[in-house]
């Protein structure tokens, strides 16, 4: 089985892919940005545009995570988010078409949540400090620029299934995807302290300077 979480970028898609990992035994996360950015290493950066827009990584990525599945004895988890139609059908169409038992969900809240979790993270301080202290977290970083495309694509019928976040915490939104996809995760038994400093600890090991 594939989980493949999708949601904006600060919308909680790879922490909720560990929270997910962590409770699920026997799973692997296979993160599909590692196929981008290994594909930017291999480019002079005038090149290095949307990864997504070469078919090298649509390709990669379905023969990745179909080794994966067709390899892997237990629940591959994929957090990535694709809002073009046709790449979305070049990759997890085309594993489902290869006969994967695939679940898509798209992780969805209101804008001003998302940027208040890219604050709250630290994202916005550190873009600051690096584009110089007047300039606007909108401009600083790609990602907030995309950010209202991105939810108007992302609420499309075809991206669901859609799960709303803004009042909710990264355990039990892992919870709702588990019941949907007819999983059992281990209960989660971590103080709030813990589970705080441990997605502190992902978010840290997932910053891109790519």
């Amino acid at each position: 089985m594939l989980l493949w979480i999708s949601g904006p970028f600060g919308g909680g898609k790879t922490q909720t892919a560990y929270e997910m990992h962590r409770r699920l035994p026997g799973s692997i996360v296979c993160d599909p940005e590692h196929v981008g950015f290994g594909l930017h290493r291999m480019l002079p950066p005038g090149l290095r545009g949307d990864f997504q827009d070469l078919a090298a990584w649509r390709q990669g990525v379905v023969e990745v995570l179909d080794l994966a599945l067709t390899e892997h004895d237990g629940v591959v988890i994929a957090p990535m988010t694709v809002t073009d139609s046709g790449y979305f059908a070049e990759t997890v169409g085309r594993l489902r078409g290869l006969g994967h038992d695939v679940h898509h969900f798209t992780l969805l809240a209101e804008r001003g949540t998302v940027l208040r979790r890219l604050h709250e993270r630290g994202l916005g301080h550190v873009l600051r400090y690096v584009a110089g202290k007047d300039a606007g977290l909108r401009r600083e970083s790609w990602a907030v620029e995309q950010l209202d495309r991105c939810l108007e694509r992302l609420r499309e019928p075809e991206f669901a299934e859609h799960l709303w976040t803004d009042h909710t915490t990264v355990p039990k939104t892992a919870d709702r995807i588990a019941v949907l996809a007819g999983l059992t995760l281990k209960p989660n038994n971590e103080g709030a302290l813990r589970t705080r400093l441990r997605q502190a600890g992902v978010g840290t090991r997932h910053i891109r300077f790519d």
